[in-house]
């Protein structure tokens, strides 16, 4: 069984999901949340919210890999800047306890879950909840997105394992 942490990284609530692979590709949930980085004083402050939480995610999940959203074009200069500055903080957090991390585009996202890259919210949270047996739960959006991050993860992951090509290589198709 293999754990990957899904992260959808935000400035203002960061999504997390939490997701078991057992070897034959079937994923079982484990856990979601949205990290609510609005309670800060400031940025810097909702960045130290970021981190923390993450930490105690990390040691109450314990994933094996881990997984997250690359930056997409935002509605401005500043709010892509404060995205970058969140992804990144993110990935500090993972990387200092020597974590793989897998970087997916939201676009292969959505192909990998719903089949267009064009998809929208609601039919990636329909394949989340499909996918994970989660009929009647309600999942908040950024959490959602985090476990359609892990699962593209593990899809992936999947595919390349029985092609024989690197992971990296499928995400730039």
């Amino acid at each position: 069984m293999i754990r990957v942490l899904g992260i959808d990284p935000g400035s203002q609530r960061t999504g997390i999901g939490v997701i078991d692979v057992a070897g034959d590709g079937r994923c079982t949930y484990v856990h979601c949340e949205a990290l609510k980085l609005l309670d800060a004083d400031d940025f810097p402050a909702r960045l130290g919210l970021l981190c923390e939480g993450l930490e105690r995610v990390l040691d109450a999940w314990q994933p094996h890999h881990v997984a997250i959203e690359t930056v997409f074009m935002a509605k401005s200069a500043t709010s892509a800047l404060k995205l970058g500055h969140a992804r990144g903080a993110a990935l500090a957090t993972v990387v200092r306890r020597q974590l793989k991390v897998s970087e997916y585009a939201p676009r292969v996202i959505k192909q990998s879950l719903v089949g267009g890259g064009a998809a929208d919210k609601q039919q990636v949270q329909h394949m989340v909840r499909l996918l994970l047996n989660l009929p009647g739960m309600k999942l908040q959006a950024d959490a959602a997105d985090a476990l359609a991050v892990a699962l593209t993860h593990a899809h992936m992951s999947a595919t390349a394992g029985r092609t024989g090509i690197s992971v990296a290589m499928l995400r730039r198709r």
